[in-house]
């Protein structure tokens, strides 16, 4: 992607630059001290491409093929997943374009290779800003849920769960294409941790407060049945492991990105900011990990979508 790492990846191949061939290296630093760097090898990326390929076809499979799925909550996930599918899939692509081209198969001009860039870019960033969108998107729906349970299906409704997806996929597009075109400019770079922030705060603060609601009905509950401490406190310590991994998973797999998008904003020359550029690889790869990830906690838990998993 452009400006995010030392070079573009595609355009950075024609350099012919030979690939770290340890998993785990010291890279020289002229200017300060050593760098930590790991090196994600080519196959291991295309592996991990692959197999959210594969995942996140089989959620939009089901959901597309059960009919008891169709319901705004489901369209929100399918939806993430379409997104993370489309991660995979723009990285799998650069990756193998870029193996071509190193191997000599692939002969273009600079400026086509640039311009392929481009594209791969925008398809990588929107869909990245799209897998953050949905992510709030089924928070929010989630929270509305529980806290407006008599309501919900007024307030959900399938033409307003559609004009929300129309709208949050025209806004990634539009998104991607003006970091692609700006992505040299603070002001863009610092739009987009922004955003990272405000959605990372959008859902500790949903579900904290689903489970703080949770853990005051299992209280209610226990007092009935005179049984308080042990239901409480299981309830709670459960509620909360989940919580953490929910929470946990989204911060360890984007956060790394996103400061990246900081680093070049506030110490773009500074060495120890230039190791932390030298894993941008490291990075792409732990967002393609969440896009593994996501199926598993937002999908694959659904006893209904994995009966229809089975039948297909």
């Amino acid at each position: 992607m452009p400006a995010l790492g030392s070079q573009r990846r595609l355009l950075g191949s024609l350099n012919c630059t030979p690939p770290a061939t340890l998993p785990l290296t010291l890279a020289p630093n002229r200017t300060g001290p050593q760098c930590l760097e790991v090196s994600i090898p080519d196959g291991l990326f295309l592996s991990l491409g692959l197999v959210s390929l594969v995942e996140n076809v089989l959620v939009v499979t089901a959901i597309a093929k059960n009919r008891n799925l169709h319901s705004p909550m489901y369209y929100f996930i399918c939806c993430l997943a379409t997104s993370d599918l489309l991660v995979s899939v723009s990285n799998v692509l650069e990756t193998a374009v870029m193996l071509l081209l190193e191997a000599g198969v692939l002969a273009t001009r600079a400026a086509v290779v640039q311009q392929l860039d481009n594209v791969i870019d925008v398809l990588i960033c929107s869909s990245m800003v799209s897998s953050l969108c949905f992510l709030g998107a089924i928070a929010v729906d989630r929270y509305i849920s529980i806290f407006y349970a008599l309501r919900y299906h007024s307030v959900v409704t399938l033409p307003r769960a559609w004009r929300i997806i129309a709208a949050i996929w025209v806004a990634s597009i539009l998104t991607s294409v003006l970091f692609v075109t700006y992505y040299n400019h603070t002001v863009v770079l610092l739009c987009l941790v922004g955003f990272f922030i405000a959605m990372l705060a959008l859902m500790a603060i949903l579900y904290v407060h689903m489970l703080a609601r949770a853990c005051q009905h299992a209280r209610g509950i226990a007092r009935l049945q005179k049984r308080q401490r042990p239901i409480h406190q299981g309830f709670g310590l459960k509620g909360a492991a989940t919580l953490t991994i929910l929470l946990g998973v989204f911060f360890l797999c984007w956060s790394p990105f996103f400061l990246h998008l900081s680093l070049i904003v506030l110490c773009p020359q500074h060495p120890t900011c230039g190791c932390i550029f030298k894993n941008f690889n490291l990075f792409l790869a732990l967002i393609i990990c969440n896009a593994i990830v996501d199926p598993l906690i937002y999908a694959f838990r659904s006893q209904e979508l994995r009966k229809t998993l089975q039948e297909v």
